[in-house]
């Protein structure tokens, strides 16, 4: 590795798992200084053992504990250089005329909600510090291309690309840096829940990929690590779609979801259990 973020301190939510805990194991082989945070604590304590970084419990859904996991990523390392809202879940599944409004908003809640708070909380702190920062949140293809994935999980997607424009473009001023990463369909552990399993999870995303390729967790922490480093100091307000071209070619993978029983897939913020 170049250690091309040696020495940076980020935090990434829902970094136990999936996209986020492989950014965590490339941003430590870069030279950065990792704050792992999720409400997995098993998984996340394990995975910072196994990288000499922090953990941190946090729902993301809470404001407060967002604004906590800032607050200890200064404490542990004096300063914070790069913020991954990566914490994510499917959500409402179903017919939209049969979706739940209390699913609508648990979905919107972990995926849009969350990148508002860490936006918020890691923008004021690089402000604080006054050398800039980098702010990288997920959003999907979903929030790309219409009718791909499930109604909340895609407009919550849109909402991430839209904020991330927004916040760039008045947080450009202190040199803080905001941009967005739109995956398509990724081999990732909630992925195989979706299609239940993982080969046939693999299956499903060669079937979807115009290149006839699976994507891997690996090479979205490799776009992420990328939008973090200096060699993108001058990419701002972007969305870095990583999709095969489904955005253009075209996918089918968002019928699983409409044709299901009206549903909730992904744990339950707090507030709503």
């Amino acid at each position: 590795m170049s250690e091309r973020l040696k020495d940076k301190v980020v935090l990434i939510t829902g970094a136990a798992s999936g996209i986020g805990a492989q950014a965590a194991r490339q941003f430590v082989a870069e030279g950065a200084r990792v704050v792992i945070s999720d409400v997995n604590i098993d998984a996340g304590s394990k995975l910072a053992r196994e990288l000499g970084a922090t953990f941190v419990t946090v729902d993301v859904s809470v404001e407060g504990q967002v604004r906590s996991a800032v607050s200890l990523a200064v404490e542990q390392h004096g300063r914070l250089d790069c913020m991954i809202n990566n914490a994510g879940m499917v959500g409402a599944v179903g017919s939209i005329l049969d979706t739940r409004a209390d699913d609508w908003h648990r979905t919107l809640s972990v995926l849009l909600d969350s990148v508002f708070y860490g936006i918020k909380h890691a923008g004021a702190q690089m402000r604080r510090q006054g050398s800039g920062g980098s702010i990288i949140s997920l959003s999907s293809l979903a929030g790309v291309a219409g009718g791909v994935g499930p109604h909340a999980y895609s407009v919550a997607k849109a909402g991430v690309i839209a904020l991330t424009r927004g916040a760039a473009s008045e947080l450009a001023q202190y040199g803080i840096r905001v941009n967005a990463v739109a995956p398509g369909l990724v081999v990732t552990p909630l992925v195989d829940k979706v299609y239940g399993g993982r080969d046939k999870a693999e299956q499903g995303a060669v079937a979807n990929s115009p290149l006839g390729s699976a994507a891997m967790p690996e090479e979205i922490a490799e776009a992420l690590c990328y939008l973090a480093s200096d060699e993108a100091r001058h990419v701002n307000a972007h969305t870095l779609v990583v999709d095969s071209g489904v955005s253009v070619a075209g996918s089918s993978a968002s019928a699983q979801f409409h044709a299901r029983p009206a549903g909730f897939l992904g744990t339950m913020p707090k507030q709503y259990q």
